[in-house]
Formats: structure tokens, sequence, C-alpha cells
């Protein structure tokens, strides 16, 4: 068995909040020496998206710049971990960038994105001010798109936090973040 690597993919407007806070968490239990790369997706800003598909030959460029640092880094993580609040009942507007770059991933010549992706594990945090049952959306797409992509849907962790730090109150999302990366 490969030994594990992570890469953390922060989606939060705020530094250091609630859902970056459980996240920090989660990782602190993986076994000590477990490679971690951690991307905070508001640094490495990706423009809007534009689809190609239907001009030219279909394809996408190589990837250059930010794209090619999360490029890079999706590639080079046996586990992918998407941090977002919930925003919306949905996933950041940082995430939906990065993921909608998915799709040209998938038409980069010699990419062979979703064959690499294949076997990976995807796994998703967040934290929200509210019910469980708000976070049903997220949680489906994330688990559409670890199936689309071949990947294992690893879980999302929930933690509830309304201000900064509460979700360091939240005794269930703490005790669910110590074995969260063991499934």
């Amino acid at each position: 068995m490969a030994p594990r690597s992570f890469t953390f993919l922060l989606g939060s407007a705020r530094q250091d909040g609630n859902t970056e806070l459980l996240a920090r968490e989660a990782a602190s239990h993986l076994p000590e020496g477990t490679p971690q790369t951690w991307l905070r997706l508001t640094d490495l800003h990706l423009p809007p998206f534009q689809d190609l598909r239907h001009t030219g030959d279909g394809t996408y460029p190589q990837p250059e710049g930010h794209e090619k640092t999360l490029f890079d880094a999706t590639l080079g993580a046996t586990d992918l971990v998407i941090a977002t609040p919930l925003y919306w009942y949905t996933m950041s507007a940082p995430v939906k960038v990065y993921l909608d770059y998915w799709s040209a991933w998938l038409r980069v010549p010699g990419a062979d994105f979703r064959a690499n992706m294949a076997g990976r594990t995807l796994w998703t945090i967040t934290a929200l001010s509210g019910a469980a049952p708000m976070a049903e959306p997220l949680a489906g797409t994330m688990k559409l798109t670890a199936g689309y992509m071949g990947m294992r849907w690893g879980g999302l962790l929930l933690g509830n936090g309304t201000r900064p730090g509460h979700v360091l109150d939240d005794a269930e999302a703490l005790a669910a973040a110590k074995t969260f990366f063991a499934g």
C-alpha cells in the first residue's frame, strides 16, 4: 500500500475560520509524518472558468501559474480534502471555481486527469451555522464528484460554529475529527 499524502484546499474567505480550524484538528490526528500540503484558494486566484469545449478542437492548454500549482497539488495527493464553509447550502465560490477547472483538466492533452484521479479519496470538511441537513447539497455534490472521477468518497466532517472559533466548542465535531481520516 502506497503511503498517503494529503492536499488540503482551504476555500474560506476568512483565515483561521471555523472550517479551517476543524480541518486542522482532523489533520492533527493523521499518523505522524503523513505528508500534508495546505493551500488557501484565495491566495491562488483563478479567473472565472471559460468553457472552451466547443471551440477549436475542444482541448485546453497546459495549466500555468496558480492553475498549475493547484493542478500539481491535486494530482500529487492520494487524499484530497476540500475544506469549505457552507455558503447558501453548498461550497464557497473559490471552491466552485477550482472544481470548474477540473472540466478543463479533463481535456488537457496528456494529462489523463480522470484516470489519474481514479482511486484517490475525496474528503470534505465544512462548518455551518445551523442544522446538519443544510449541508446535504454540499455532501451530495462532493459525493457525485468523487463517483464521476472514479474516486473514493471519504465523507463529510461537519462542524457547527457561528462566530470565529465556535467550532472548537462543538464536542461532537471534535470527536468525529479524531477518526475522520481513518475511514
